[in-house]
């Protein structure tokens, strides 16, 4: 039996309504072949060419990223051996794979009194997509998965660091303590030549909802304000057992959407099967939006995101809903401009009202990327109580690529406000990410 679920949009409802609207456009013809742009855009692809629907973590754009030609400080290239075997590997087999290591270090300059202001941890993923139906005719069905050991060197984990300053908020989420885990581990099928695209298995919710190219805490901001869902989205753990479905109804616009379990466990993904046929507690979203093109989605794109969440009984989290607007440009291959917004309607997300402006300037393609944002919240009632009062956020990176393989991010935050110690005005964090791709 279902869970009960409060009024408001969207439901299992909204999926089965996409799943209507992309079984009816992949009948339409194939659009017109985009002009050539006077700076040509990085955009992440497949094997195949066929930009993903995805995020800058999703496995396929990942793998695609890793192995672009980067601007570097050094220029001498002592894994390009590694990376051609892996091409040609990808070339002949449909077999592409990578591993990283990463690891962050964050120190506060005010903190509550006896609280820890220091923290460091890492984590080393292997990640890979492996083509294995489908490759000649472009409508490829692919086994994909990441797998990783998230490990703390200090007292406490960066993920922690932000309620530790009575900031709430997170600051490098991923940078936890939880060992060995999952991230993903799902079949992935395309159709309509890659204008269409189905996951379904254990999934990560932030490679397709609310997504944009600096979402990610490993290569982008570091401060979760400026990532999936500006903090208005309870986004489900990761290795959650569900579907996604993604496509191109005309040649500007797409429909993406996904229900997944809530009550998932990255430790122990295959408990999934009985939390999703049992519990029935589901996170759901459906997004619609526009871009210039398919091949340019991923950098340029305006996107409204609805999303629902079923009550956790045994966790005690209620159901909430709420919708997120993004818009993202790519300007003369060195500007993207972005301003994201959410509103959130219980759920148990860290905000119930949420916006962030900023842009990230790169000023030769492929090279270093500097980062600026701000961000407002209004944190959510229903989380933390009645009568806190907004924070604000202020967070500049500078992602320095010192070899083709390694870069290093050095950021600067300032938290305004932190909403859970009224006694403190300010706090600054100095914070250092470095990350090896292999």
């Amino acid at each position: 039996m279902l869970s009960p679920r409060i009024a408001g949009p969207p439901s299992l409802a909204c999926v089965l309504v996409l799943v209507a609207l992309v079984g009816r456009a992949q009948d339409a013809p194939p659009p017109p072949r985009p002009q050539a742009s006077p700076t040509p855009a990085p955009t992440p692809s497949s094997s195949a060419g066929v930009p993903q629907f995805g995020g800058p973590d999703q496995v396929d754009n990942l793998i695609a990223e890793d192995g672009e030609t980067v601007s570097r400080v050094v220029e001498k290239r002592v894994f390009e051996p590694w990376f051609e075997w892996k091409k040609g590997l990808q070339e002949k087999h449909g077999l592409a794979f990578g591993v990283d290591y990463s690891l962050a270090w964050l120190g506060a300059s005010d903190s509550p009194a006896e609280a820890e202001d220091q923290t460091s941890s890492g984590m080393v993923r292997f990640f890979g997509s492996w083509e294995l139906v489908g490759r000649e005719s472009g409508n490829t069905g692919a086994f994909v998965w990441k797998v990783e050991h998230r490990h703390k060197y200090g007292t406490i984990p960066p993920s922690a660091l932000g309620f530790n300053l009575g900031y709430a908020g997170l600051i490098e989420p991923p940078f936890s303590d939880q060992g060995l885990r999952w991230t993903n581990l799902y079949w992935r099928q395309r159709w309509g030549k890659g204008r269409f695209a189905a996951l379904v298995g254990f999934l990560d919710a932030t490679d397709f909802v609310d997504v944009y190219a600096l979402a990610s805490p490993w290569t982008g901001f570091l401060n979760f304000a400026f990532s999936t869902g500006t903090t208005t989205i309870p986004v489900p753990n990761d290795a959650a057992l569900g579907l996604g479905l993604g496509g191109m109804v005309t040649d500007k616009v797409f429909l993406i959407g996904s229900l997944v379990d809530r009550n998932a466990d990255p430790t122990d993904p295959f408990e999934g099967f009985d939390t999703f046929f049992k519990d029935n507690e589901y996170f759901e979203s459906v997004e619609i939006g526009w871009t210039p093109s398919q091949d340019r989605l991923y950098l340029d794109n305006a996107h409204l995101a609805f999303w629902h969440a079923d009550e956790r009984k045994e966790a005690g989290e209620p159901a909430g809903w709420g919708l997120n607007v993004s818009f993202t440009r790519y300007l003369a291959g060195k500007w993207m401009p972005f301003v994201r917004a959410g509103y959130a309607k219980d759920g148990g997300a860290l905000m119930q009202k949420s916006v962030s402006v900023g842009f990230a300037h790169q000023p030769v393609p492929k090279s270093d990327v500097l980062g600026v944002a701000f961000n407002w919240g209004e944190p959510n009632e229903d989380t933390f109580g009645p009568g806190l009062r907004g924070q604000y956020t202020t967070e500049v990176y500078y992602r320095w690529q010192l070899t083709p393989r390694f870069a290093v991010t050095p950021s600067l935050q300032l938290l305004l406000h932190p909403a859970l110690d009224p006694e403190l005005d300010r706090t600054w964090v100095f914070g250092v990410r470095a990350r090896l791709a292999l």
